[in-house]
């Protein structure tokens, strides 16, 4: 079953139906939240407006670890600690001076470092194609609300994977922007030289008038010629994640754009070492002051203190290779390509058990094959845009990431637009929760 409901001229729509839209959104968050768990707070937004902006009245969901005049993040965690964060932040503000209507705050992972979407001490969202399954963290409960039609685009953050990562989970279109290209500005941090605000929604069409509010200092770019695919990456993938990232490639290819392979693993592998030492590295250093907080679990306490190891000057190192790291790649992997082309995760959604420590089945490696295909990109301070491209053999979905040069973003989820004109991956209902739409009732018809 499919839903053909698309928003990329919101501002178009007449005002009846932008409130229908919106309306139909907080009602569906709250009918699925004892099921899926995508929330931490629902509002009760007004649905009238009598301005006409950009974004009046589009259902939208931000993850838990931004603050607003009357809301302080939790950030994952079970209680309110004092992370310094004041007034509004600049994300907020700019959608809701666009017009946009917020739904509510969506679940995370803790302090936004664990990529299944487990959370140890807080509530944790469910996938919507099979509640047994993880969501992706750490933009779990942002993922979850789009897929499910609780918004129609949702605030993430990605510092190694965290909106890709849960599109590839749950069936979401993911755009993580080049770095600086949106202010992080009263986001909760964890690394910040990696760390990125972005978009996640059903297609790309959905989000490319809130990504222009967003990136409003992003210049154009030509549109994506010619891609190169990570061939390596692609035959590391599972089968059934390689076959669905293959039908992907192929319906890039049929929209007129050109189609190479080159081995890219060894570059990537050399750009993920710096990745890890600036991900816990910064991370330890942000959050020092927290280690022996009650409200963190031991699990992440190891896991900070990790990055306390890392001293000063092998931090700066890495940080200082950016520009090499870019350089190598473009010429390496790019060459004369716009993007590059791999999964967004070499294994196909793990069951929940599989991401809680205190299972007998738990994984600590498989969390790490988690993020390693997307790491890389935030080190590189590159744009991505993941979008859906079939299933795996359990029926949950699979993605796709588009890696493009710094200030391609538009250029990247124009070409996604243009791939799912041609495609219906992004536009079914899932399954976990279709018991409970009425058979006429699109996800947000």
């Amino acid at each position: 079953m499919t839903d053909s409901a698309r928003f990329s001229n919101w501002a178009a729509l007449d005002k009846p139906t932008q409130t229908m839209v919106a309306a139909t959104a907080i009602d569906r968050a709250h009918r699925l939240e004892p099921r899926l768990r995508a929330f931490v707070k629902i509002e009760r937004p007004d649905v009238e407006s009598s301005t006409k902006n950009a974004l009046t009245l589009i259902p939208y969901a931000a993850k838990d670890l931004f603050v607003a005049p009357k809301h302080r993040p939790k950030g994952g965690l079970a209680d309110v600690l004092d992370f310094g964060l004041n007034g509004y932040a600049d994300v907020l503000q700019r959608l809701d001076d666009a017009g946009a209507c917020r739904v509510g705050f969506t679940a995370m992972t803790e302090l936004a470092y664990e990529p299944s979407g487990y959370n140890a001490v807080s509530t944790y969202p469910r996938n919507p194609w099979n509640l047994d399954f993880i969501t992706g963290g750490s933009s779990s409960g942002s993922a979850v609300a789009v897929t499910s039609g609780a918004a129609v685009i949702a605030l993430g953050s990605d510092t190694g994977g965290s909106i890709r990562i849960p599109s590839h989970c749950t069936g979401a279109t993911g755009w993580k922007p080049s770095w600086g290209a949106v202010s992080v500005t009263g986001a909760l941090p964890l690394a910040p030289f990696l760390d990125c605000v972005g978009l996640l929604a059903r297609c790309a069409a959905d989000l490319a008038p809130a990504a222009a509010v967003l990136a409003a200092d992003v210049a154009p770019r030509r549109a994506i010629e010619s891609v190169v695919v990570m061939a390596d990456a692609l035959r590391g993938a599972e089968p059934s994640v390689r076959n669905p990232c293959q039908h992907g490639i192929d319906a890039i290819q049929a929209c007129g754009v050109a189609v190479s392979h080159v081995e890219g693993l060894p570059a990537m592998e050399a750009i993920d070492a710096h990745a890890m030492i600036v991900m816990q590295g910064e991370a330890a250093r942000v959050h020092a002051g927290r280690l022996d907080h009650p409200a963190i679990s031991p699990v992440l306490r190891r896991r900070l203190a990790k990055g306390l190891m890392i001293d000063d000057a092998t931090l700066a190192a890495s940080r200082a290779a950016r520009p090499h790291l870019v350089k190598d790649f473009e010429e390496q992997v790019l060459g004369k390509a716009d993007a590059a082309i791999l999964p967004v995760m070499a294994i196909r959604t793990p069951p929940l058990a599989e991401a809680d420590p205190a299972s007998p089945t738990f994984s600590a490696r498989q969390l790490y094959e988690l993020s390693s295909y997307t790491r890389f990109v935030n080190m590189l301070g590159f744009p991505a845009v993941s979008i859906p491209v079939g299933f795996d053999d359990r029926g949950l979905p699979v993605a796709l990431q588009m890696v493009g040069r710094t200030g391609s973003d538009f250029a990247l989820i124009a070409l996604a637009v243009r791939v799912q004109e041609k495609t219906d991956w992004h536009g079914r209902i899932p399954t976990a929760i279709s018991d409970l739409l009425d058979s006429s009732e699109g996800l947000l018809a």
